[in-house]
């Protein structure tokens, strides 16, 4: 995107001399379309992961265009697995690459439609050069983080991974004992384990190896976690940045989750205004996934719910600290908001209401940290209202 970006700064927008080219991308071969916006294009099939073939296809294409070999290149393939090692490999070689949000591509709307590879690597082909003569909507495009900014995301969403791991053994073990009417309500600590060793010699031998199993297991797993936390909480207070600390001191927000929207969102994003961050219902400007999906055709008029667009762990993150907001900051002026308007509407209002507020309290923790406009009547954990020091 920022490649993109400057690249088309007073240039001509027009498609000739240029070489386009779109990626396909699979597990084990990638399939490419070459053109210049004039010709039909050429394919062909790589290996994945084979940029030597890359340089080659690009080559033969630029001489079958009839392109110098200093002409520019332009492409661009869907966010998926391959993340954005490709992005930084093809903006080393002097490629303005786009990473495209694979949801904002337009498709055919035909009951029965084809759908191979090829196709799918010709339309990214020709939307790319639509965007590069001018069309800028044509789709979303994803932010590239740099390699520490990537890197840093790591450890909460290996934590993330860790506790549904610890909650599908406790879920396995809970599930197993109940075969044989044994319940129980926690599953690890030292009540289970005196538990547990009065009852285990009471079941098969087959089911007791198989509960000590998914035991060492849950043990495994809840070490790492242990390890993960104190790590995370280390780095929060030794001032790894700044925005941590700052959320962190709203009653209602945990490290983990001032770590978490920093790592995801504000850290690395630059917001212009509030309608980037969440208010703006265009596609190419969502963030969030918060923003309302209407659906208004002739006399119908149907609202469809959130567009659940963007990063979906700070959209559920921001659900769950709207309720807690409600709960440890009730004098706050977005909770007195909330209340005025949904508390009294019973609890179907009050679910749907609590999108509006976790929109307007990312935009409030947006402004908090970017400007220090701390939201009113908020509490703070050393006991003090709408005062915070840095």
């Amino acid at each position: 995107m920022d490649a993109s970006d400057t690249a088309l700064r007073g240039q001509n927008t027009t498609a000739g001399g240029r070489l386009y080219m779109s990626f396909e991308l699979g597990e084990k071969s990638w399939k490419l379309s070459l053109g210049d916006g004039q010709r039909a294009p050429s394919r062909c099939t790589v290996a994945a992961g084979d940029t030597t073939a890359v340089l080659t296809a690009i080559a033969n294409a630029r001489a079958r265009c009839h392109l110098g070999a200093n002409a520019p290149v332009y492409s661009c393939y869907e966010a998926g697995r391959d993340g954005f090692w490709l992005h930084r490999w093809l903006t080393g070689q002097g490629i303005a690459n786009l990473v495209v949000d694979s949801a904002s591509i337009e498709v055919n709307r035909r009951a029965r439609r084809a759908k191979t590879d090829r196709l799918d690597s010709d339309k990214l082909l020709s939307m790319l050069i639509r965007y590069h003569s001018g069309e800028r909507r044509v789709w979303a495009m994803a932010r590239i983080p740099t390699t520490k900014q990537e890197d840093d995301r790591r450890l909460h969403r290996e934590l993330e991974r860790l506790r549904q791991e610890r909650t599908a053994h406790t879920n396995r073990i809970s599930s197993l004992l109940v075969l044989h009417n044994l319940r129980v309500r926690y599953v690890g600590g030292r009540i289970w384990t005196h538990w547990w060793n009065r009852q285990r010699d009471l079941l098969a031998p087959g089911l007791r190896a198989e509960i000590d199993r998914e035991c060492e297991r849950l043990a495994l797993v809840r070490q790492q976690i242990r390890s993960l936390e104190v790590q995370q909480e280390r780095q929060v207070r030794s001032g790894a940045h700044p925005g941590m600390a700052l959320l962190a001191q709203l009653a209602g927000i945990g490290t983990g989750s001032a770590w978490t929207l920093v790592r995801e969102l504000f850290g690395w994003r630059q917001f212009h205004n509030r309608r980037e961050l969440a208010r703006c219902p265009l596609p190419v400007a969502r963030c969030l996934g918060l923003t309302p999906t209407p659906y208004a055709s002739g006399t119908s008029d149907v609202e469809l719910g959130i567009s659940k667009a963007g990063n979906r762990r700070c959209r559920w993150l921001m659900v769950e600290l709207a309720w807690s907001w409600l709960r440890l900051q009730p004098g706050s002026q977005l909770s007195h908001w909330f209340n005025e308007r949904f508390a009294g509407a019973g609890k179907r209002l009050r679910r749907i209401g609590i999108v509006p507020l976790a929109r307007r309290l990312a935009i409030a923790l947006w402004r908090f940290l970017e400007h220090g406009e701390i939201p009113e009547g908020t509490i703070l954990k050393s006991g003090n209202v709408n005062t915070v020091t840095a």
